[in-house]
């Protein structure tokens, strides 16, 4: 079925297409970097063996135990991110934010001077970033391979084929917009796009200038509410109730720009895609340091997995540009919807010593396995039993190691930290390389009251992105991402009851 072509200003259609949660959703949802006070960072997180810090209420609770006076401290954090995108070119991206990166108080409810049984006993509150989904990123470049029209068209000639009258979601949007047609003499069932002339010019010809704007912002953040203790200053033992938030917002518009004229009058499309996730999670957490002697600490901690309930609302749009003056913009509606997602437990390991009052060193080892996220329905009848085995499929086990050190000089101290953060996608999968580094450090000053710390962490990824999806034969567009993550982090605490 070949359209005879008309002058056309704009026609407006209303359709819905209803996206899924995938993957990349648990992951995102499931990864934790844990963020804190500025003396937490620069050590680069490990503290499962020390405490001592209001930020391990959300890693090992056990630290709470470690308090010896009640403390107050807040901690503003500005964030950059650098992102370099590769496609058939260079691209370089930067983005900066302030954002509230920690706020807690412990207080201390039983004291005692005794030097065996319960010595004290605290309770606490803290709130610390745990990730940060701000970004920014241009993929600019010419594709001489494929379309994203390519992947609509992949998508009706599915099983044989979808008549035009029962197609839905973006492929019938790509079919209303002239992007794609029927291929003459399939019976109306078999698809080809603008850039073969809708089948009666193949090959495709491409050549076409391909941009894409990526715009995510939000963070993710818990609020954990703790209790814990010292026992003969040999055991110190906590629990953490944590009520997590997240905020994320996905924005991207992908234009398609052609350099040479086509037969089928094709000048431009873009397509504009957006969602918004906002959920709360809630989970607990048990932790115990153990002294076997004064210099050496072993610290373990159990996170049960985070349980949420996110509501989604979504849409999107494509537009269509003719060289004979055709114009063509669809619109869906708005929707949303609930959905639950169970990300993995954890397991924390670590050791600390302590050499006298000059400096101490923690190693940290952390387990999650990312395969066992799971979604399920909230309030409908949507079977997730496929997008559980696609997770259990592409996701693995992954092991994280944090090391941080810090060396005392009179009232000041300064500190430095590493961490390494596995890979969560299994080797087959284009991103199975993906993994994280951070590096840091910072100082601080102490006084009897009032302390001031500064750190600084750098974190460093790599990963493919791709445009559309790589199944159904369509030869992929991709693009190599770099990013760098600064944070700069400023904490102001007071001592009371001392």
């Amino acid at each position: 079925m070949k359209r005879v072509y008309l002058l056309v200003v704009a026609v407006f259609s209303i359709f819905t297409y209803a996206t899924a949660q995938n993957v990349d959703d648990a992951l995102r949802y499931s990864q934790i970097f844990y963020g804190g006070t500025a003396r937490f960072m620069s050590m680069g997180g490990a503290f499962t063996a020390l405490g001592g810090d209001i930020s391990s209420l959300s890693q090992n609770p056990a630290g709470i135990g470690v308090f010896r006076a009640s403390e107050l401290t807040i901690t503003p954090q500005l964030f950059q991110i650098k992102t370099t995108a590769g496609f058939n070119g260079t691209s370089i991206n930067n983005l900066s934010n302030f954002n509230l990166n920690q706020i807690g108080i412990v207080s201390n409810l039983i004291s005692t001077s005794k030097e065996t049984g319960l010595m004290s006993l605290n309770i606490g509150y803290s709130f610390n970033r745990t990730n940060n989904y701000n970004q920014s990123v241009l993929i600019k470049g010419v594709n001489n391979s494929s379309s994203m029209a390519d992947y609509w068209a992949a998508l009706g000639n599915q099983n044989g084929g979808i008549s035009y009258n029962n197609l839905s979601g973006a492929e019938q949007n790509a079919f209303d917009a002239w992007l794609m047609d029927t291929v003459t003499g399939s019976g109306g069932k078999n698809y080809a796009t603008a850039f073969s002339n809708y089948g009666d010019n193949p090959p495709s010809k491409y050549g076409q200038t391909v941009r894409r704007l990526i715009s995510n912002e939000g963070t993710s953040g818990e609020h954990a509410f703790s209790i814990g203790g010292n026992y003969s200053n040999k055991l110190f033992f906590g629990a953490t109730i944590g009520i997590s938030t997240v905020s994320y917002t996905s924005h991207y518009e992908h234009l398609e720009s052609v350099n040479t004229p086509l037969i089928s009058q094709l000048s431009n499309f873009t397509y504009t895609d957006h969602f918004e996730d906002k959920g709360t999670g809630y989970s607990i957490k048990l932790g115990a340091i153990f002294k076997p002697v004064d210099a050496v600490r072993i610290g373990l901690a159990f996170h049960s997995p985070t349980w949420y309930r996110f509501n989604e609302y979504f849409y999107n749009d494509l537009s269509t540009h003719f060289t004979d003056g055709g114009h063509y913009d669809f619109s869906t509606t708005a929707d949303r919807f609930r959905y639950k997602l169970a990300t993995p437990y954890r397991l924390l390991a670590g050791v600390g010593v302590q050499i006298q009052k000059i400096a101490l060193i923690d190693v940290d080892y952390e387990y999650v396995d990312y395969s066992s996220s799971k979604f399920s329905n909230l309030g409908d009848t949507y079977d997730y039993s496929d997008k559980n085995m696609e997770i259990k499929n592409s996701l693995q086990a992954a092991s994280s190691i944090r090391i941080g050190g810090e060396l005392r000089l009179n009232k000041l101290y300064l500190r430095s930290g590493y961490g390494y953060y596995g890979k969560a996608f299994k080797s087959n999968e284009d991103n199975a390389n993906l993994d994280y580094t951070s590096l840091s450090f910072g100082a601080g000053f102490r006084e009897q009251n009032i302390s001031i710390d500064f750190g600084y962490t750098n974190i460093k990824y790599s990963q493919k992105y791709f445009l559309y999806p790589v199944d159904l034969g369509v030869e992929p567009a991709v693009s190599d991402l770099s990013t760098v993550r600064s944070m700069f982090t400023l904490t102001i605490g007071y001592k009371f009851g001392i």
